[in-house]
């Protein structure tokens, strides 16, 4: 991943030792079951999606674009927060989404 936050970064140098076991237990989470990463990194953004976060949308975004997700599948994964998280949530999430793939050089996305 090329880009953190400046918060994210800061949070880490404040608080080493909280931040490897945060990330001892994010990745024992992800890797547990039997749900490919592709599909992990999907419901990931799904949640950010409907928690409206700005960031965490953005993030999803970018990771999955870096481990070989299309524009066209983030966007089919938005829009499917339209019936379930409502229009303006969904709305704001496309944006955010489409900064990503516009900033990312990922245009369409087969």
């Amino acid at each position: 991943m090329t880009y953190l936050p400046d918060i994210y970064k800061e949070f880490r140098h404040q608080f080493p030792g909280i931040a490897k076991e945060y990330d001892k237990l994010a990745l024992a989470c992800h890797e547990w079951g039997p749900l490919d990463a592709k599909t992990r990194r999907l419901i990931k953004l799904g949640i950010a999606i409907g928690l409206s976060s700005d960031g965490g949308v953005r993030s999803h975004a970018r990771r999955a674009l870096d481990e070989g997700i299309t524009g066209t599948e983030l966007r089919h994964a938005v829009l499917l927060a339209f019936t379930t998280a409502g229009y303006p949530t969904m709305i704001a999430a496309m944006k955010w989404v489409e900064e990503v793939i516009e900033k990312e050089g990922q245009k369409g996305g087969a």
